[in-house]
């Protein structure tokens, strides 16, 4: 069923029993996530589904007022799913809301997968991508379910309609009963970066062994061996790299704070974790499908008309990750819950001075952020500016301004009269937005650091390492350029010369490499799926063979006869008007 993080121990021991003996004992019961609306999607506060307590029979009563509250985008829904994690207003009989809980709903049969009374449900149509998941809508009219079937470890009620709930505070219950989607982005992260690596390794393999024009007539080179063709695809390979070890680590941080939870740590520091955790996921979920966008993008053109091809999967590989923008909180939306983790350590610094210093570590370095922005760019040459320390100084001046930055929006937009949801939304373009990526990437990058000065990584990989390491860091760094010199950071012209030449050699050392960089991670030609990113290096004769196994490819058309027949006479048509 998933998100079994939303449940008590011993309740959940007995819907574990329940699925087992009862409902799927020959495994036939199949869950699905039902939390977005027609209507709804990012406001889940605003949801509209409902579910009132009948304290005479133990049942909750789900209902959807109107077309507009049914549940949409669900996974598994469509054709396939029995039962449903609803999100529903819960209401007890006093009338009052106690805001959104998720039910056990069941929606079909699961002997016949047809829907069960009361239940409207159905496949949403054909989606630009990911159209082997069946995402789907249900609409639910006075559809009864047991008391028990309340998922009730934020909040329950009692037999006689009484609401019990551990929490005081009714946002810290809403955030705890929507915490199971931290995980769901992290691999979210994982997911951008697997379409991200499969794209790579096909336009790595063509471009070293499709070759096209040369220093002489007759002499053709790969077009890797061009320094455009390098500098469009090998800091994407730069950025696969870092977002692999970024979201490995991230993931166990998540491990480690879903074992504090289910060992009931009740601490300061595990709470402080899962504020830290959020605001990790609502950025890595962000920088790795956009990351993943761009760079497959860039992958299928690096491969010309071939790369247009589908049976190259380029155009399947770009349209599967682009939900990975959107499902589980917009992008953009999500990047303001990361700016305000961090103006909320401005605030706490400001009202209590509290030292700034988190479980993970990710913001210790703003403690000392007015020594930082007294700091300048100090490389002076192209080989001093090659080391990942330089983009990961720069990075930190970078996030320490842009936090005092996007804090002054804040307090001059409250101080000319604008409430605190005005002036929150005038500060998002050039400042809290850019506040919230900038952090991701500098944590990104400092892992990545992290990871080529630890001892115990290999000696014989260091040099490679560092080299993708500093390549991502200036690269990334790059679409900064105009905040750093806005900042004082950078002055003159030189910074970013030596920025732009170090990226451009980094890209040419790098590129007798790169086809043993992307073999490191590259699947089976047969997963891989792609003639011209066969392992073997055969372009021409990969992709030729593939063309002439297609369906019908010499046959003619069905509907030959009438292109060939009854074709009016040149110049016997006459205007009638």
């Amino acid at each position: 069923m998933g998100h079994v993080g939303k449940v008590l121990p011993q309740q959940r021991d007995v819907w574990s029993n329940y699925c087992q003996y009862r409902i799927c004992p020959t495994q036939q019961t199949f869950g699905c996530f039902a939390l977005t609306e027609l209507s709804h999607g990012s406001n889940t506060r605003a949801m509209r589904t409902t579910a009132t307590y009948d304290p005479s029979t133990q049942e909750f009563v789900i209902n959807s007022p109107d077309f507009e509250a049914a549940k949409f985008w669900v996974g598994n829904l469509g054709k396939t799913a029995t039962h449903a994690m609803v999100f529903a207003q819960l209401y007890t009989p006093d009338q009052a809301c106690h805001g959104l809980h998720s039910f056990i709903v069941p929606v079909r049969d699961p002997k016949t997968l047809l829907a069960l009374p009361g239940v409207l449900v159905g496949d949403m149509g054909k989606k630009l991508g990911q159209n082997g998941l069946d995402n789907g809508f249900a609409l639910f009219h006075n559809v009864r379910v047991p008391r028990e079937n309340l998922l009730n470890k934020t909040g329950d009620v009692a037999p006689d309609g009484r609401y019990l709930t551990p929490f005081k505070d009714p946002n810290k219950r809403f955030g705890e009963s929507l915490g199971a989607l931290s995980g769901g982005r992290v691999s979210i992260t994982r997911m951008a970066l697997v379409n991200l690596k499969l794209a790579l390794i096909v336009a790595i393999r063509f471009s070293a062994t499709r070759r096209q024009f040369g220093p002489k007539d007759m002499e053709e080179i790969p077009v890797l061996e061009y320094q455009l063709q390098q500098w469009r695809l090998i800091p994407y390979l730069a950025a696969a790299y870092a977002l692999e070890h970024f979201s490995k680590s991230i993931f166990m941080n998540f491990v480690e704070f879903q074992l504090g939870q289910i060992m009931r740590d009740k601490s300061e520091r595990q709470a402080e974790m899962g504020r830290e955790i959020h605001a990790i996921g609502c950025s890595s979920k962000p920088l790795g499908s956009w990351t993943a966008q761009r760079g497959i993008q860039e992958c299928r053109e690096a491969c010309g008309g071939h790369g247009y091809l589908a049976m190259n999967r380029l155009g399947d590989l770009r349209n599967d990750n682009d939900p990975n923008c959107t499902y589980e909180g917009d992008n953009n939306v999500l990047l303001q819950q990361t700016s305000n983790y961090l103006l909320s350590w401005v605030h706490a610094k400001h009202r209590d001075n509290v030292r700034i210093r988190s479980p993970l570590h990710t913001v210790d370095f703003l403690e000392d952020s007015l020594t930082i922005l007294e700091g300048k760019f100090t490389a002076r040459t192209m080989e001093q500016c090659m080391d990942s320390a330089v983009p990961l100084a720069a990075y930190k001046w970078l996030v320490c301004f842009l936090l005092e930055e996007s804090w002054r929006k804040l307090e001059e937009q409250r101080n000319s009269g604008k409430d605190d949801f005005e002036a929150r939304n005038n500060s998002q373009v050039y400042y809290c937005r850019s506040l919230a990526i900038s952090y991701i990437e500098l944590n990104c990058l400092q892992k990545f650091h992290d990871l080529i000065t630890n001892q115990d990584t290999p000696a014989s990989l260091r040099p490679v390492l560092s080299k993708l390491c500093a390549l991502y860091g200036l690269w990334s760094l790059s679409s900064h350029m105009a905040t750093l010199y806005q900042g004082g950071y950078l002055s003159g012209k030189k910074p970013a010369e030596l920025v732009q030449m170090a990226i451009i050699t980094l890209c040419s050392q790098l590129k007798d490499d790169a086809v043993s960089l992307v073999d490191v991670f590259a699947p089976s030609d047969f997963i891989l799926n792609s003639p011209i990113g066969n392992a073997d290096g055969q372009l021409y004769k990969n992709l030729w063979a593939t063309v002439m196994q297609g369906n019908q490819v010499l046959e003619r058309p069905s509907w030959w006869r009438e292109f060939i027949s009854d074709k009016p006479v040149v110049g016997s048509l006459r205007p009638k008007l």
